[in-house]
């Protein structure tokens, strides 16, 4: 079976907590602080393997989880860091975040291994918070929390060319004509009920890839039929031939069912009304005389003025389809090389959940020291590097947008306290 969209859970590791420990050594204090450093959890790596079409493997395994760091030891023991967990996709692949839909990554163009979930950094031990004034402190930071997230993987293949077009019009037929594919034919509707792909090889190093989309039908754009679930495999296509019936052979009119379709390409995406399109007139061996100078003419009238050429064929004989491949393949030559890419929409180094707590108070134990603390702080801070301008800039907007800086405010903080979160402390400027 065929499998391009599958839903999984992906989550990084826990960065491992540093350790509070002294070695006992005569005239050191409190014997000497040697608590070591937790270990960084492991990462969630995206990788293409050429080896793979389809996205099958994920259907069965929905959940994916990397190692946890572990924690730190005495002696300046580092913890050891966590395995990475390495998830290999199709070229093609698009990740999605599966609640808003938005793209998160694109792996079409990538050749080296991306990480996509970075794992916890691993808390400092309390050998790293010796000071002149501090001598033996008893505390340690907690390793930075896992980063979780449910994602749609949608495989959008890789063609030069689309077949598009209603079923039955003979879509199967002229693949198989043109390439080594062997899709199944027969005359009923929705005989091909997964794309395929096959090369067009014309000689002297002249060719393309070339895509059957499963026929779509009115309200596709909106997922009626089969459409909707294989017009994501259209988008990365530099050509489309739009396949019609010229002989009517179901009695539907070629330039109304051609209308249909792209309107259909329209709804779904904008973009794909600009692409390039050919009109391949198939099933023209069925018309004679008469007949066949009129339909082939009142296409031509139609759209040849709108740069869109018309080629009678049929898929059957072979009659005019080396004639439309050479066009087809000189559009496809003057087309930019480069996959289409999709951009990402969200940036998942920088994700906030506004459901979970968090509180804002004064220390009681210390003078001019604010807290900052809850689930939600905590997890703000495994998803933000604040070594980065671009992290701490995030950092900043965090604590003004949600209202944090105002009810330090309100708790009477002034210039130069202390704002202390999870280990991290800041002191306060307005």
């Amino acid at each position: 079976m065929f499998a391009d969209r599958a839903k999984i859970f992906i989550r990084s590791g826990k960065g491992g907590d540093g350790h509070v420990s002294f070695r006992r050594e005569l005239y050191v204090p409190d014997g000497g602080p040697d608590g070591g450093d937790g270990g960084d959890g492991g990462d969630v790596i995206f990788v293409v393997d050429p080896g793979l079409n389809t996205l099958t493997d994920f259907r069965h395994v929905r959940k994916y989880v990397a190692q946890d760091g572990e924690e730190g030891g005495k002696r300046n023991c580092h913890g050891a860091n966590g395995k990475d967990i390495i998830l290999k996709v199709p070229a093609g692949t698009v990740v999605k975040d599966a609640e808003t839909g938005k793209v998160i990554l694109d792996m079409s163009n990538k050749t080296e291994p991306v990480t996509l979930l970075k794992g916890g950094r691993g808390g400092k031990g309390n050998r790293q918070y010796v000071t002149s004034v501090m001598q033996a402190p008893k505390y340690a930071q907690p390793g930075k929390p896992a980063k979780e997230l449910w994602v749609t993987l949608e495989l959008k293949m890789i063609a030069d060319v689309g077949l598009v077009g209603f079923p039955n019009v003979g879509k199967s037929t002229f693949l198989s004509r043109v390439t080594n594919a062997k899709p199944k034919i027969a005359n009923y509707h929705f005989t091909t009920l997964n794309p395929n792909l096959g090369v067009v090889d014309l000689g002297e190093k002249q060719g393309f890839v070339i895509a059957d989309i499963p026929g779509i039908i009115e309200g596709a754009s909106e997922g009626v039929g089969l459409g909707i679930e294989f017009l994501r495999h259209i988008e990365r296509t530099k050509v489309l031939i739009h396949i019609v019936d010229a002989a009517s052979t179901e009695g539907r009119d070629p330039i109304v069912d051609i209308e249909a379709i792209n309107k259909e390409l329209r709804q779904y995406n904008e973009e794909l009304a600009s692409r390039p399109m050919v009109i391949a007139a198939n099933k023209c061996d069925a018309l004679y005389g008469e007949d066949y100078e009129t339909v082939i003419q009142l296409l031509k009238d139609e759209y040849e003025p709108k740069g869109i050429k018309v080629f009678p064929i049929s898929a059957v004989s072979g009659k005019g389809v080396e004639e439309l491949l050479w066009y087809v393949n000189k559009l496809v030559k003057e087309a930019p090389d480069e996959v289409i890419e999709f951009a990402p929409e969200m940036d998942v180094e920088f994700m906030d959940d506004p459901e979970l707590p968090f509180e804002v108070t004064k220390s009681e134990e210390e003078e001019h020291v604010f807290l900052v603390e809850g689930p939600r702080i905590e997890k703000m801070l495994g998803y933000t590097n604040l070594e980065s301008e671009k992290g701490f800039a995030f950092f900043q907007r965090f604590l003004k947008d949600n209202g944090i800086l105002q009810m330090l405010e309100e708790l009477g903080i002034e210039e130069g306290d202390t704002v202390r979160l999870y280990g991290l402390e800041f002191d306060y400027y307005r």
